[in-house]
């Protein structure tokens, strides 16, 4: 949930004719620097006047239907057939210590261990969790391991070994500092309030509590290697759908 606040017309200019026409009239492109990252533009002071008429666009484009949504540059509405069967299975992370990390994932967030695979030849192991209840996991090992690999969304984390007693291991990069990258994990919670109460009791580290900055109701936590999880609930999320001017959320 990465939002910037910045004035783009070269996105605003796909909003509408009218919007376009504006651009055109501005005669200012967007500026790159050397990551090839957009950056914002100073628009001049007869732009101003349209500021208003920009947010009110640019939330409508959130409200867009299922057509339009699926119409989107670069979309493949129609899958291919190939694609019949395809599940996102899983999401990787490497940790230090694979002690508190399974504390940390299974007591603090809930989740169950599903699987723990070791290569000693490679050094390294891989313990696989996600929302499943415990009687589900198979007590076969073959079994467990192919029921594991079949399940959507679970979170992998791969412990090469050494690291937890390696005082020159400084850590893993979580993709939220410089260069930047991966962002976060999210989890969805039936009370964002709460479970931050929980957190806060558990001694959990806060990126961003609930109250914080413009977008309330959702809040971001870090796992003990440091990578973000954000903390959503589904309904709240209503709330995103056509934010207006000046990052109000629509009423």
């Amino acid at each position: 949930s990465d939002f910037t606040n910045v004035y783009n017309p070269m996105r605003v200019a796909r909003v509408g004719r009218s919007i376009r026409a504006e651009h055109r009239n501005t005669g200012t492109r967007p500026a790159f620097g050397p990551s090839h990252r957009l950056r914002s533009v100073r628009l001049p002071s007869s732009y101003i006047g349209v500021g208003k008429h920009i947010d009110r666009n640019i939330a409508a484009m959130a409200a867009q239907d299922r057509a339009a949504l699926h119409s989107l540059p670069g979309v493949t509405a129609k899958k291919d057939p190939a694609t019949s069967g395809f599940i996102f299975q899983q999401t990787m992370f490497r940790i230090r210590d694979p002690k508190p990390s399974l504390d940390f994932y299974t007591r603090v967030l809930g989740m169950t261990l599903l699987e723990r695979l070791d290569f000693p030849d490679m050094k390294f192991s891989l313990y696989f969790l996600g929302y499943y209840p415990n009687e589900q996991v198979p007590d076969d090992p073959k079994e467990r391991v192919e029921w594991m690999f079949s399940r959507p969304a679970t979170l992998e984390l791969t412990h090469n070994w050494g690291t937890e007693a390696d005082p020159e291991f400084k850590g893993y990069h979580s993709g939220n500092s410089d260069p930047r990258g991966f962002g976060h994990i999210g989890l969805a919670v039936p009370d964002v309030d709460a479970a931050c109460a929980r957190f806060e009791q558990l001694g959990v580290e806060f990126q961003k509590r609930p109250q914080d900055g413009k977008m309330r109701n959702i809040a971001f936590i870090k796992d003990p290697d440091g990578y973000w999880i954000e903390i959503l609930n589904p309904h709240s999320s209503r709330n995103l759908v056509g934010w207006g001017p000046g990052g109000a959320a629509p009423q």
